[in-house]
């Protein structure tokens, strides 16, 4: 059956000399009524709908803003373009004040009218429509590049192009798309986790053919923006790249990005991979150069107690001389203002590299697997992209940004991991000296029911870890597994079945960004 015609109304005094465009717009499809002011525009709108309103600013009687002030007030989601002689600032900007949907100078062509309108009306489902076409012609090269995927660029570069098509798809409202995007992710996670499990103690030995990893973040590329002035160095522990990329469209306004991806170390769990990035070591670098600090590598407790030691460290190593450094981990947003106040007199106060830790992110996912409320509110992976856009919008972390930006300071912002949505349980056997963690284990002679849902070793030089009790096994899990013992199983299936959860070996886990952030010119 086809669509009814769309109905919009024209209001202008001087609706006689646009009857050409009218007939253009009836042409190609709309119905158009027109009248000459604004009280029978108003009293029409009163009484029936219309989806676009055409409106003049010169008109006698009311002006066509405060027709729209009106307008405003009784249907706040009208689509309105104005279309009028004056060029004045005031009248455009005061029309874009009142969320005006485009902003047309007479004289205009028909052909120029009628874009405005399929911009407004059809733009969405011709972008849908589009976004759809895009992805069916991408979709086979997109199934050959998961078979030739081979070293570290491979896999983050599909990763990376995988998550774009999701947030497109979804933003067009394919749904239907997004569950073949979805089977190619998980056959990514299956080769991911065989590839990792091969290279991985290679990388760990010497380093060969490597990418960008959680140790090197300070050296090449924190460090190297130092010669400029004061850099701040910004972790958003948990962040995986969908969530960045959802929160980037607050920064561009503010700064030119530069997106880069790196590969968190394992186990993609805040203990490691932060204490890596802050301290450019290894676990057992740090437990050799630190003897005491982290006495029971096997629980977490509070080894990132020592973050700012680690990095002055750091710095002075690549460096050859002090820092000077201010270093915050931030858990609430209630204290932004200080914050802020602290960041600024630090400025003040010529330190060099600003440090600041944001644990929202992390928050979040710990607490939706605690909490049915919280389980509810990001039930998936788009309703936490959600949550972490509606959080960063509001945050004392974005306040930051927006005064780097203002004082022309130079941001490194990155996260330490990932997460992942575990849909899936994979049963254990261990001792009780077991870690806790669902994602990763230590303990002695730790066993995998199904030995293909788990990267193990015994030997923790393939994880950089430091020594463990003699007969100690470490388990990762791989793709979307948690890890459950054989006499909790139905508690823990249940418990924890569509968690986000980290510590695993998955694209989401260990491919995450670091964004360069220059200030644009003011």
């Amino acid at each position: 059956m086809a669509r009814a015609a769309r109905r919009i109304l024209w209001v202008d005094d001087e609706i006689e000399i646009l009857r050409p465009h009218l007939l253009f717009l009836e042409q190609k499809g709309y119905r158009v009524d027109a009248v000459a002011n604004g009280d029978d525009a108003l009293a029409l709108l009163r009484g029936s709908p219309y989806d676009l309103v055409l409106l003049d600013q010169q008109m006698p009687g009311l002006k066509g803003l405060e027709v729209l002030e009106i307008l405003r007030r009784e249907d706040p989601h009208a689509h309105v373009i104005m279309i009028t002689k004056s060029e004045e600032d005031r009248t455009m900007t005061e029309a874009i004040g009142r969320r005006v949907d485009d902003y047309l100078v007479k004289p205009t062509s028909p052909m120029q009218v009628l874009s405005a309108v399929t911009r407004v009306l059809e733009g969405s489902s011709i972008r849908q429509q589009q976004v759809a076409q895009d992805f069916a012609a991408r979709w086979p090269r997109l199934g050959q590049l998961r078979e030739e995927v081979q070293g570290h660029e491979d896999f983050s570069s599909l990763y990376s192009e995988l998550v774009d098509w999701h947030l497109r798809l979804e933003a067009a409202g394919e749904d239907g798309l997004l569950d073949t995007v979805d089977s190619l992710f998980a056959e990514l996670r299956r080769d991911f986790g065989q590839w990792v499990q091969e290279v991985y103690p290679v990388w760990m030995e010497d380093r060969e053919g490597s990418p960008l990893l959680s140790t090197d973040l300070v050296s090449n590329v924190v460090v190297p923006r130092l010669e400029g002035g004061p850099v701040l160095f910004v972790v958003v522990d948990c962040m995986r790249l969908d969530q960045w990329r959802v929160v980037l469209p607050s920064l561009t306004p503010m700064f030119e990005v530069e997106e880069l991806l790196h590969y968190s170390i394992l186990p993609t769990a805040t203990p490691y991979s932060r204490n890596a990035i802050f301290s450019g070591q290894y676990p057992d670098e740090i437990a050799r150069d630190h003897p005491g600090w982290f006495e029971g590598i096997e629980e977490e407790g509070s080894m990132n107690a020592f973050e700012d030691q680690l990095l002055r460290e750091q710095l002075r190593r690549e460096v050859g001389r002090e820092v000077s450094l201010h270093y915050e981990k931030v858990f609430s947003d209630r204290e932004g203002e200080q914050l802020r106040g602290r960041v600024q007199s630090a400025l003040g106060s010529g330190v060099e590299v600003i440090a600041l830790v944001f644990n929202f992110m992390d928050q979040l996912i710990h607490s939706r697997s605690e909490s049915a409320v919280f389980m509810e509110m990001a039930r998936d992976e788009r309703s936490l992209r959600e949550l972490s856009r509606t959080w960063f919008e509001r945050s004392a972390l974005l306040q930051i940004l927006k005064m780097a930006a203002a004082q022309g300071l130079r941001v490194v912002l990155t996260t330490d991991h990932g997460s992942i949505l575990c849909k899936r349980p994979t049963t254990v056997f261990a001792r009780k000296d077991a870690t806790s963690n669902l994602r990763y284990k230590f303990g002695q002679d730790l066993r995998a029911e199904k030995p293909e849902t788990v990267f193990t070793t015994k030997d923790p030089a393939e994880l950089r870890l430091p020594p463990g009790r003699m007969g100690m096994s470490y388990v990762l899990s791989l793709e979307d597994y948690y890890m459950v013992y054989p006499t909790k199983l139905r508690e823990y299936q249940s418990r924890y079945r569509d968690a986000f959860l980290h510590g695993g070996v998955t694209p989401e886990e260990m491919i995450v960004p670091v964004a360069l952030l220059n200030p644009r010119p003011r």
